[in-house]
């Protein structure tokens, strides 16, 4: 009787311990997994309030919910005695493995993460990066399509911009038209400058402030250089640039200047 007792009473012991750690292990979950939610919340929130892509959002605020839900499920079970250790290396081996084999798409997410965050450029922006040339139509997680002067799609990785030289072509309102100019040596320099400076200045699109410059550049080979610098609205670049060649070109020839092209004088000798 006894031993009955003993083994009755042991039996209850053992059921209130493990009762008492099935109890506590549900409490950690379920308390767990309720600051989960809510810190995942406050991660989303902020992102939204930066006017972080919503697909990313979705993304960073799943991937950051399931492994702290890990780490809350591994709390738990060990609550309940067993060891977690052998567990956690088996995790964190699986981890390397599969980091390792998508090393690349991981560099071409986080590249797109930081796009995103820091915005460097937006839909929309005509852009130099990756090695090509584009308007930007989408920004992916992975990679970023765009389309190229000539109506092509171009899909490039992410991790390609980020670890190059962005230039973003359309970022500013206001953009400045360079060309060179050059007319003979014989021509009146002054009456050149002049004309070339009254001619840019008829075009509407070319802005007074910041004001235009037309300066003597360089004497080269076969013409004096004149720098023919005006500024335009960044939509109006292309058009105005084709516009002030076609013009310059035609009130030189109407000015009775000359646009002179490269010319080599060769002197024989008789032995």
């Amino acid at each position: 009787m006894d031993n009955n007792t003993e083994a009755y009473a042991d039996l209850v012991a053992k059921g209130t311990d493990w009762g008492m750690r099935i109890l506590f292990a549900l409490i950690i979950f379920v308390i767990g997994k309720w600051i989960v939610g809510k810190l995942t919340g406050l991660l989303k929130s902020a992102m939204t309030k930066r006017n972080v892509d919503p697909a990313l959002i979705t993304f960073l605020g799943s991937i950051i919910y399931y492994a702290l839900i890990v780490i809350v499920v591994i709390s738990a079970i060990e609550k309940l005695g067993v060891q977690t250790t052998s567990f956690i290396a088996v995790l964190g081996a699986a981890g390397l493995a599969v980091g390792l084999a998508l090393q690349g798409s991981l560099s071409n997410f986080a590249s797109g993460t930081l796009i995103i965050l820091f915005r460097p450029f937006k839909i929309g922006d005509v852009i130099e990066a990756g090695g090509v040339l584009g308007v930007v139509e989408e920004i992916g997680v992975l990679a970023t399509i765009m389309k190229s002067p000539d109506n092509k799609k171009i899909i490039v990785p992410n991790s390609e911009i980020m670890g190059g030289t962005i230039t973003n072509i359309t970022a500013n309102p206001i953009r400045r038209i360079d060309l060179t100019f050059g007319v003979a040596y014989e021509d009146d320099v002054d009456k050149a400058k002049a004309v070339l400076m009254d001619e840019i200045k008829k075009n509407p699109k070319v802005l007074s402030d910041p004001a235009p410059q037309v300066e003597l550049f360089e004497l080269a080979d076969s013409s004096v250089n004149f720098v023919v610098r005006p500024w335009v609205k960044t939509a109006d670049w292309w058009s105005t640039r084709c516009e002030l060649m076609m013009a310059l070109k035609k009130r030189v020839d109407e000015e009775g200047l000359s646009i002179p092209f490269p010319q080599r004088d060769v002197h024989l000798r008789q032995s």
